[in-house]
């Protein structure tokens, strides 16, 4: 018996310092940055922020809000997409911005349910969103669509009809 394999290549861009990108990508970072250092993180410590540009321009920024019931609380990214798609449900989402204040060379990615959210976005409005991630040492890390970071995302073709 010989089974198929599949080989799933990530494709990520890696920039050195946030100057290098677009001037509009790096005042997105600096948005979802200013907004981390007001995340509510009593009990972590851990203080993420995320902006997110509509295709209208419009930015929406969030941070994560714990509780001391862990389960309740809600990370930066889904605040941030959930408050856009109740205020702004029709228009889609074109870029996320992520940061934190964990010290490593690698990005600190979404959690799952935050890739998922994203996944969910991106088959609403059938339209990928860049995704740009930064390290507090500087480097930036971007992908274009969720699958990136999600190759096996469930989706609602899945469900029964």
């Amino acid at each position: 018996m010989s089974a198929e394999k599949l080989q799933y290549i990530v494709s990520v861009d890696v920039y050195n310092t946030a100057k290098q990108l677009p001037a509009d990508e790096q005042t997105l970072l600096q948005q979802a940055t200013k907004i981390m250092h007001a995340a509510y993180a009593p009990y972590s410590n851990f203080k993420v922020g995320a902006a997110v540009l509509l295709e209208n321009g419009k930015v929406i920024t969030g941070n994560n809000q714990e509780n001391a019931a862990y389960p309740s609380g809600m990370c930066a990214e889904r605040v941030a997409i959930f408050y856009a798609g109740a205020q702004h449900p029709d228009i889609a989402i074109k870029t996320i911005a992520v940061t934190c204040e964990a010290e490593a060379e690698q990005p600190v990615t979404p959690c799952g349910a935050c890739r998922q959210a994203i996944a969910e976005y991106e088959q609403r409005h059938n339209k990928k969103i860049k995704l740009i991630m930064a390290t507090p040492t500087g480097k930036v890390f971007c992908t274009n669509g969720i699958e990136t970071l999600l190759p096996f995302m469930f989706s609602s073709k899945y469900l029964k009809k």
